[in-house]
């Protein structure tokens, strides 16, 4: 009777511990893996990501915020990208340069000149709810310039990227 009593016990312990873990992984954090090289050189293809759910029910995202949302063709495809322009900002790429607000805005994650402004050569204004995202390889990534893709509404957002976890060398913080 005392092994049954103690067997009760544990499976009681592990399944709180379970139930806990599935309420946390549904709520607070989302796992995923990066495909494609779309945000080189701050995430590479393959990269293991941990995904913080929570944060934005408390804030609002910020500029150059690295996140996650669905791809808008395909619900069980999504896209990490980084906030480039806020809501009601306005955002154009000029000769290679992205402007907000028609000054130029300071990306320290893009190594080279814009090539393709897409739909962004001419003024985009973004509604009070609308976020423009680019990827930091920006000469090889489908983001709000396209038509696929374009402005993300702040509902669409499923998080804030903000651990890599594999590969296990470069184990760390996201900025």
């Amino acid at each position: 009777m005392k092994r049954i009593k103690k067997f009760a016990g544990y499976s009681l312990y592990i399944l709180i511990i379970l139930l806990l873990t599935l309420i946390i992984k549904g709520v607070a954090l989302q796992r995923t893996v990066v495909s494609g090289d779309s945000m080189e050189h701050t995430l590479s293809d393959g990269d293991s990501l941990l995904v913080d759910k929570l944060t934005y029910r408390f804030r609002e995202p910020e500029r150059f915020d690295v996140i996650v949302f669905p791809y808008s063709v395909s619900d069980k495809v999504y896209y990490v990208k980084r906030i480039i322009a806020l809501p009601g900002e306005t955002v154009q790429i000029r000769e290679g340069v992205i402007m907000v607000d028609s000054h130029v805005l300071p990306y320290k994650y893009n190594r080279d000149v814009i090539m393709n402004a897409g739909v962004a050569s001419t003024e985009i204004t973004l509604n009070d709810h609308e976020y423009f995202v680019m990827g930091d390889n920006v000469n090889d990534s489908v983001d709000s310039r396209s038509y696929d893709v374009g402005n993300i509404d702040r509902s669409m957002i499923i998080g804030k990227v903000f651990l890599r976890l594999r590969p296990f060398k470069k184990f760390g913080v996201i900025e």
